[in-house]
This record gives structure tokens, C-alpha cells and sequence, in this order.
């Protein structure tokens, strides 16, 4: 199979890995991989600051253009070889939005492909970065009173995202929308969100976005599961929701995780390059 992978990280970020890019690329030919997007995670907003305990959630502003000409460069070596599409993950970022939206338009010309994210849940005055580990995760329950309402409050900010207004170069991708179920097998939600997710769905059909089979989830030992799970695949594909497989590589030997993993009438669906 023809593989498009839309959503891979590089040593921009600061909590991945040092290697090369190339060697992404390299890895990604040798997978049979036809196209690949570069989604780094971008720079975080002026009047915002990283909620991570280590700050390392994004790339900054002042390496955004060597990220920018790196790819170019790679682009015309490989050309020929593999499609190289520069993107970046986006951070929605509930109240931020008129920052996010001129950040977008500074940043939005040099994109050709891009995902928007939920990583941070606010909480009054506070903000916290929901994936960054288990323990954290456990501060997050104990500062909400219950996991059920860190995933409410996760489903109402994907909400706020898919409906806002981020101007002209907002993401046209949603990035692993169960992503609050990292840490599911430690901390289980008294409820199924599913009814949450299959809300969310004619909410993305509606605007015309697609959606990030992202398999990292499976690979997460506290989740082993797809983002989003396979039930809410199929309902996608059948509201017609074009989807992007996402390994969310962070690392070369990522590429190409959990394709094996998806149901073939899922892989089917895939948008291909």
C-alpha cells in the first residue's frame, strides 16, 4: 500500500528526538511511503506560557524559519523520490484565539498541510498540559475532583476548536481526538466518551475537516488504543469525514506504526497520496 503519513515530528521539538530529518525520510522511502506531511509542534502563542512542567511542548518562534528551510531543502533533494509536505501541529488554546489567529497568519503562508490539537485544558485561571505523563495527568484529576470531568472538559475545548474562528490558515485536520484516553488503562472514566466523540463528528463533516487516525495510542502502554477507536472511525467514514493516517512519529523507527492495526475497511478509507 501507497502510504501518506500526516502527522510526524522532527528535532524541532523539543521532547522528541535528535535525529536528522533525512532520516525520517530515508526511513519513510524505505517504508513505501509516497507522501509525508511534517507536523511540528508550533511555537506556543506570545501572552501564553507552556503549562508542561517542562516547557518543552513546542518549537520556538526564533527556529520556525531553519524548520521552514530545512524542509525545502529536502524537499528538492527528494523530489521524485517522495512528496514532502510542510506543516505544523497547531494548539488550540481556549481564550487565545485572536493570538492564535495572528500567529496563524504570520506562520500560515509557509503551510501546506496542517493539524489542530487539544493539549491544554484550562481550568479558571489555571492550565495544565494533559498528555505530558501519568502523574501529571493524576494532578489534572485532582485539580478537576473527578476524571470525568477532565474528559468533559477536554470534549468541550475540542468542541471550542472545531467551531472557532482561527482566520484564513486554520488547520483543516483534527489531531487524535481521544487523546484524553492516554492514560485510560491507570485512570478509566466512569462513562463511555463515545457518545461525546460521535457528537463531535457532524461538528467536523460540517466543516469540512478531516480527521488524524492516529496510532501513537496504541504504542502508549496506559492506552493501547487508536486515536479515536475504531467504532468512531467507522462512523466518520460513514458521515464521509476524510481520513489522514497520523503515526505521530517522534522518532525515525515510528513511521508506519499500527498500520497493520487498522481494520482494512479503515485503511481502505485512508486519503492516499
Amino acid at each position: 500500500m501507497d502510504i501518506y503519513d500526516g502527522h510526524v515530528h522532527t528535532h524541532y521539538c523539543p521532547h522528541g528526538t535528535n535525529e536528522e530529518i533525512s532520516a525520517y525520510i530515508e526511513r519513510a522511502i524505505q517504508l513505501g511511503y509516497k507522501q509525508i506531511t511534517f507536523t511540528e509542534h508550533a511555537p506556543l502563542p506570545e501572552n501564553f506560557s507552556d503549562p508542561a512542567p517542562t516547557k518543552d511542548s513546542s518549537m520556538a518562534i526564533d527556529t520556525f524559519a531553519s524548520y521552514i528551510e530545512e524542509l525545502k531543502g529536502y524537499q528538492r533533494t527528494y523530489d521524485g523520490k517522495i512528496t514532502i509536505k510542510i506543516g505544523l501541529e497547531i494548539d488550540y488554546i481556549e481564550g487565545h484565539e485572536e493570538e492564535s489567529k495572528r500567529l496563524l497568519c504570520e506562520l500560515g503562508p509557509n503551510l501546506a498541510d496542517s493539524i489542530l490539537s487539544v493539549h491544554f485544558l484550562r481550568l479558571g485561571d489555571e492550565w495544565f498540559c494533559l498528555d505530558y505523563s501519568e502523574k501529571e495527568f493524576e494532578r489534572i484529576i485532582g485539580r478537576f475532583g473527578t476524571t470525568e470531568a477532565v474528559y468533559d472538559a477536554y470534549y468541550d475545548t475540542l468542541e471550542k476548536a472545531i467551531m472557532s474562528d482561527l482566520g484564513p490558515y486554520k488547520p483543516k485536520r483534527i489531531g487524535h481526538l481521544s487523546l484524553v484516553s492516554k492514560f485510560q488503562k491507570k485512570y478509566p472514566s466512569s462513562y463511555d466518551s463515545t457518545r461525546q466523540m460521535l457528537n463531535l463528528l457532524p461538528l467536523i463533516r460540517q466543516k469540512g475537516y478531516q480527521l488524524d487516525v492516529n496510532t501513537a495510542g496504541l504504542f502508549k502502554p496506559l492506552c493501547k488504543e487508536i486515536y479515536p477507536p475504531a467504532a468512531i472511525l467507522q462512523e466518520a467514514v460513514k458521515l464521509g469525514i476524510p481520513l489522514v493516517y497520523g503515526s505521530d512519529s517522534h522518532h525515525p523507527s515510528d513511521l508506519g506504526r499500527g498500520l497493520d492495526a487498522l481494520d482494512q475497511g479503515i485503511r481502505d478509507c485512508l486519503i492516499k497520496p
